[in-house]
């Protein structure tokens, strides 16, 4: 998926499924990354609960936000975060 010219502005109306794609992405680049701890968080996302996805995606956003080199995976987390309210 190519998400290199979005911006924060968009999209805005991602549905679970398109957030939990975003979040397998998310997952396969902090594996290919090294960042175990980060990919574990979203093992088995697809069958989460929405409340555990969301405290999984701002615990992680929190977190890598201060790594230097992870502006792919934060950019995914933070289009992420603004979308949790269409979580159901």
């Amino acid at each position: 998926m190519d998400h290199e010219n979005e911006t924060l502005r968009w999209p805005t109306n991602l549905d679970r499924a398109a957030i939990v794609e975003r979040l397998v992405e998310v997952r396969t680049l902090a594996g290919e990354a090294g960042l175990a701890d980060l990919a574990a968080r979203f093992a088995d996302v697809e069958n989460m609960p929405s409340a555990q996805i969301g405290a999984h995606v701002v615990e992680a956003l929190t977190w890598i936000q201060e790594k230097p080199g992870c502006d792919a995976i934060t950019a995914q987390l933070a289009m992420v975060a603004m979308n949790l309210k269409n979580l159901k």
